[in-house]
């Protein structure tokens, strides 16, 4: 999919199962666009994996490239919420969302992703919503889980989804 400027901001949905490459799709979209000299922004999660399992989770700033570790499977090693097996550090959620805040103006914005803890928990990258509700870009990827499709479509009904089925 090739990236094009639009007359309005527009939001693409991007979802599909666990370790399908949704991250991997936004990474591309990233990297096209900053070949394009658009402005990026935003945040993009990073899987760490370590002898075949996932165990931590980075977040990486798209405009420096500065990363934080914002999950981990690890109980000693981070201080914050608990979701499942994953332990999330409060100060990483805290910087991004201080990063998103701080994000638009911008050609591409990038939420990596919102789920349980935004939608049910309103925890995590809250800050999103407004900022996609402000629609200060051109265009925002955002990486939605399934199971929150729809509660994210009632939020932004123009929405496109992009359904990631195989990794790229």
């Amino acid at each position: 999919m090739e990236l094009t400027h639009y007359q309005e901001s527009s939001i693409q949905i991007i979802t599909g199962d666990r370790g399908v490459g949704k991250s991997t799709y936004c990474l591309r979209r990233i990297e096209e666009a900053i070949e394009k000299g658009w402005k990026v922004a935003g945040l993009l999660s990073i899987a760490l994996i370590r002898e075949g399992e996932k165990l931590d989770i980075e977040i990486e700033d798209v405009k420096s490239g500065k990363k934080h570790l914002l999950a981990s499977r690890i109980s000693n090693s981070i201080n914050g919420p608990r979701l499942g097996p994953w332990f999330f550090d409060e100060e990483t959620i805290k910087w991004g969302n201080e990063l998103l805040m701080r994000a638009t103006p911008c050609d591409l914005l990038v939420v990596d992703e919102l789920g349980i803890l935004e939608f049910d928990q309103k925890q995590g990258f809250i800050s999103a919503f407004d900022i996609l509700d402000q629609g200060d870009f051109q265009l925002a990827l955002v990486v939605i889980r399934p199971e929150y499709l729809d509660r994210a479509l009632s939020n932004w009904p123009r929405s496109e989804v992009i359904w990631i089925n195989q990794q790229e």
